[in-house]
């Protein structure tokens, strides 16, 4: 079975893979002459792209967070630390490439016979597209923290597990303290035996209950 770390390199190497599948439609775009509605699909095919890169991003530092403390080095936590600040510093210069491309774009459109109602459609299209990735993002943070949510559940339901456990024990110990009892009763054990059993039922029972109350 593979590690947290080994999963976490996994998914490193896949927002790795990703960054230079989105690089590579950029830098193509860019050289392409491309433009008018064919132009706009690509971009918008590239935000996209940006778009679950920054998701698998978050996700590798929420993944990372999680190994803190377990079995691995100061210095391989920092290495990571890194490696997540170079991917979003290339995540930043995705966006900003693009926009300068989209912008080209955008003069190149002004400079030709391509009616001004056009542009502005793109334009329209371009923050629909925005509006969608803000959406996407929110969605992930919500996605996030219902994740969190379940963790807190599975741990609050282990710990109630462990508790009714423990609890069984104690009423098994307590049905054989009392099985002793009913066999010392029955056979003429004195009255001081008799009354210091029932006090230990007696305090057994107060037991039990404090547990089941307030467990």
């Amino acid at each position: 079975m593979a590690s947290s770390s080994d999963s976490w390199m996994r998914e490193y190497n896949e927002a790795l893979k990703l960054s230079e599948d989105i690089n590579g439609m950029i830098s193509e775009r860019s050289k392409s002459a491309v433009t008018g509605p064919d132009a706009q699909r690509r971009a918008s095919a590239i935000r996209r792209k940006i778009t679950i890169f920054s998701i698998r991003l978050e996700s590798l530092q929420s993944l990372l967070a999680k190994l803190h403390g377990k079995p691995i080095s100061e210095k391989e936590m920092n290495r990571r630390k890194d490696m997540i600040g170079n991917l979003r510093s290339q995540a930043n210069q995705m966006v900003n490439a693009l926009n300068m491309s989209n912008l080209a774009n955008r003069d190149s459109l002004l400079g030709s016979e391509i009616k001004p109602d056009n542009t502005m459609s793109q334009l329209e299209q371009d923050e629909g597209l925005e509006k969608l990735e803000e959406t996407v993002m929110s969605t992930k943070h919500i996605a996030l923290a219902v994740n969190e949510e379940l963790g807190l559940q599975t741990r609050l339901i282990d710990d109630l597990d462990y508790h009714v456990y423990v609890t069984d024990s104690r009423l098994r110990r307590v049905q054989k303290n009392l099985a002793v009892m009913n066999k010392n009763m029955r056979s003429g054990c004195s009255c001081m035996s008799m009354l210091l059993s029932v006090l230990g039922i007696v305090g057994l029972a107060v037991v039990i209950y404090l547990l089941v109350k307030y467990l």
